[in-house]
């Protein structure tokens, strides 16, 4: 019977453990009540409920094996009270019936779980692959991404990024889709074919939002949008067009300095009309780009302190181990739960003829920390 409970090729799960545990504690307690009583009655059509307790947790190998077990017992309480064999012996069977109806119930929950967990591999799959891995150098600039998923019962998100060394200079995007699941990847990777396409053709970047928001409109519904911001470093000038995303922050010399877009701007899908920001660089500067989920990660109602935080944790080593500096604090503020996905970007201009590379000095992080 311990093959019921537990097969040679896979250890049990923790959920067909607690549901054999709970099962087994029920059976204890059962035959433990029919030992004791004195009153003759009889207990034993309780057992039925044993292999269906398991069954709401463990997979249909652990409940039948379970209620053979309830079986027998039953049996045995069974034989040894001649006055009731009749009573008994419908006890028994109807402890056999429910073991059957509960290991059917405990497979089909058992395949829908497996069908679930298989969707989400199969979504967290497409969107591994709709994000490339960024870096640790694009043209001039270092840059690193990072994508933090939310708590495993949520959804999958549409957060998306991409940094390439066009013509151009180098061309950033960091934008975040509404809504979740295999919809939200699907126009994920519609933004980013036709930006990893456009990227290298276009000269403005009002062109290419141009681009990118009909992108959109041909792929979604009515109600369907994506956030976005896009970036370009040329030759020390940065130029931002925002559209209705969260602003970038500019790290410069212990300083956080939000980049706000000279007017607002709605979203892609909603045909934007974007105006640029431009800022000139100076050596040691980082900017980091985020999507909501990061503004509004919070504890108790209180909001992760993005700005006042930065500095000390993206100011210093690669921006790789900025960025997980801040997935680190992030994580612990709001205890491990997260209930939104995070794409984050953080670039360095490291200067002309410096070394992108190459983290900055740590006595300069010393003194523009001070």
């Amino acid at each position: 019977m311990a093959n019921f409970f537990a097969s040679g090729r896979r250890p049990l799960s923790p959920g067909s453990r607690a549901g054999l545990g709970a099962a087994l504690v029920l059976l204890v307690a059962v035959s433990a009540v029919e030992l004791i009583d004195t009153t003759r009655a009889s207990f034993v059509g309780l057992f039925a409920a044993v292999p269906f307790l398991a069954a709401v947790f463990a997979g249909w190998q652990t409940t039948l094996g379970v209620g053979a077990l309830a079986t027998v017992v039953g049996m045995v309480f069974a034989s040894t009270d001649q006055e009731y064999s009749v009573s008994g012996l419908v006890n028994v069977v109807g402890i056999m019936l429910a073991t059957g109806i509960a290991s059917a119930v405990a497979t089909i929950r058992q395949r829908q779980a497996e069908q679930i967990v298989e969707l989400q591999r199969l979504a967290a799959v497409a969107q591994q692959a709709v994000l490339r891995q960024l870096g640790p150098q694009v043209g001039a600039l270092a840059v690193a991404g990072r994508y933090i998923s939310a708590t495993a019962a949520a959804d999958i998100g549409g957060d998306l990024y991409e940094a390439l060394d066009t013509p151009y200079g180098v061309r950033i995007i960091i934008g975040d889709v509404r809504g979740k699941g295999l919809d939200a990847v699907r126009l994920a990777s519609i933004v980013l074919g036709s930006y990893r396409h456009v990227a290298y053709e276009r000269a403005d970047l009002r062109a290419i939002v141009t681009d990118l928001d009909r992108a959109v409109a041909r792929g979604v519904g009515d109600e369907d949008f994506v956030t976005a911001a896009l970036v370009e470093e040329r030759g020390g000038t940065l130029t931002i067009v925002n559209c209705g995303h969260p602003s970038p922050l500019l790290l410069r010399r212990g300083r956080v300095i939000p980049l706000d877009p000279p007017a607002p701007a709605p979203p892609l899908g909603f045909m934007p009309v974007a105006q640029p920001r431009v800022e000139r660089l100076e050596p040691g500067d980082r900017l980091l780009m985020f999507t909501d989920g990061l503004g509004e990660a919070r504890r108790e109602g209180e909001f992760f302190p993005t700005a006042d935080r930065a500095w000390r944790l993206l100011g210093h080593g690669t921006v790789g181990d900025g960025l997980a500096s801040l997935e680190t604090a992030l994580v612990d503020w709001v205890h491990g739960h997260l209930d939104d996905d995070i794409a984050l970007v953080l670039m360095e201009y490291a200067g002309p003829g410096a070394d992108p590379a190459q983290p900055m000095p740590s006595w300069e992080v010393g003194a523009a920390g001070s």
